[in-house]
């Protein structure tokens, strides 16, 4: 039979959020028996994609002691220029910009690689004393009043008190405890690859809204940019057919030639666009982060972001229960962390809805009221400044690691 190992958290889903959150619980509740659980090989994987991490989140890398591994290859994110144009535009008039640090010496985001967080992250996570269990899925979970028992692929029985849900938009967990989800098919996708171009981005992202999307640029080393392109579902096709160079010009052609010539340094990948919010983020000793329990329209390049921020609130809620001698799997304790992290995914799942639904679309009227609305918010800088400040995640009333402050 089988030996039981015990745990006070199990985390499934070996992705930057789950490698966060085990590595926030074990850093700051050293006595806390946490382990990590995933279908794949705990190794890093070829991904050419880059994410936007906000000063926020970035925050939190620090206090983990894992940001001076990211950057070597991270580059800030100085202001953010937005434009409003038909795809047939040869100029992109102007609407809305930011420049400055958030806070002095701060922009309010970096560009990452993903493989570069995800080693630092693995790295870090193996001398932590995180038990890993990988590649090595679960077969069974049974849910008792007290614990979750669960089994592994290859026998490993585990008992823990709390298990957290890490394991992505189709989260098998969410789905085996019963939590429905809310939201609708956008009927687009995300194009994503990375170029290189002639002229200097100057740390500046840029967001052209174009009849079928937001096209985004994101600033990274050498003269080098990710690109984040809204696109219909149903001409997708067409784009990912296509050779290089004609991608190349395709992208100089949506850019106005603001980059000058350009070479993709990538094939193109697409994922199908839609929101989709978990109607609890917790049920009997269950709780979802990330993906699991929120998938938002990258139109603002919140994901990672609102993921990283669930652990921060959650991590904080545990130890402190953990810390004043609670069950950290209790609905009262996980109540906490919803409560926490129901607002603010809200407001920006209605905000990137909203979004999306103005901006993607070509009709007169709308887009007069639009350009209207970015150029008041232009000229308002308490406004622009406290847009800014939530997508930086730089509230000082959020989660202790938020701020860089310990837990």
């Amino acid at each position: 039979m089988a030996k039981t190992a015990k745990f006070d958290v199990m985390i499934v889903g070996a992705g930057p959020v789950g490698l966060t959150m085990a590595l926030a619980l074990k850093r700051f509740s050293p006595e806390m028996r946490v382990a990590i659980n995933d279908v794949r090989p705990l190794v890093v994987p070829k991904d050419e994609r880059s994410s936007a991490l906000a000063l926020g989140v970035t925050s939190v890398f620090e206090a983990l002691g894992v940001w001076d591994q990211m950057t070597s290859e991270a580059e800030p994110i100085k202001g953010m220029k937005i434009t409003d144009s038909d795809d047939a535009d040869i100029f992109r008039p102007l609407f809305l910009k930011f420049e400055g640090d958030v806070k002095p010496g701060k922009p309010f985001a970096h560009m990452v690689p993903n493989r570069v967080t995800l080693k630092a992250l693995i790295d870090a996570v193996e001398e932590s004393g995180v038990e890993i269990f990988a590649p090595n899925p679960a077969t069974d979970f049974e849910f008792e009043a007290s614990h979750v028992d669960v089994t592994l692929e290859d026998g490993t029985q585990i008992e823990t008190s709390l298990v957290i849900a890490a394991d992505g938009a189709r989260s098998a967990l969410r789905e085996r405890m019963k939590i429905g989800t809310v939201g609708h098919d956008y009927k687009q996708s995300g194009i994503v690859t990375t170029f290189a171009h002639e002229l200097d981005h100057h740390q500046i992202a840029y967001e052209h809204f174009l009849p079928a999307g937001p096209f985004a640029t994101l600033p990274l080393p050498n003269k080098r940019s990710s690109l984040v392109w809204t696109e219909c579902s149903q001409d997708v096709q067409q784009y990912l057919d296509m050779d290089l160079d004609a991608v190349a010009r395709e992208i100089e052609k949506r850019m106005g030639s603001s980059f000058g010539k350009v070479t993709v340094e990538a094939p193109l990948q697409a994922f199908p666009l839609k929101l989709q919010i978990a109607k609890s983020f917790f049920a009997n000793r269950v709780a979802l982060i990330g993906d699991a329990a929120h998938v938002v329209h990258p139109i603002a390049g919140q994901g990672m972001n609102l993921g990283i921020k669930d652990v921060a609130a959650l991590a904080e809620v545990l130890i402190l229960a953990m810390r004043h001698g609670e069950d950290i799997g209790h609905e009262a304790v996980l109540e906490r962390y919803e409560k926490w992290r129901r607002v603010d995914i809200g407001l920006m799942a209605v905000a990137t809805d909203g979004l999306n639904k103005l901006f993607s679309n070509n009709l007169p009227p709308l887009r007069v009221l639009r350009d209207f609305g970015l150029g008041v918010v232009d000229r308002l800088p308490i406004l622009k400044n406290a847009f800014i400040g939530h997508a930086a995640a730089a509230q000082s009333n959020g989660p202790r690691l938020l701020s860089g402050r310990p837990i």
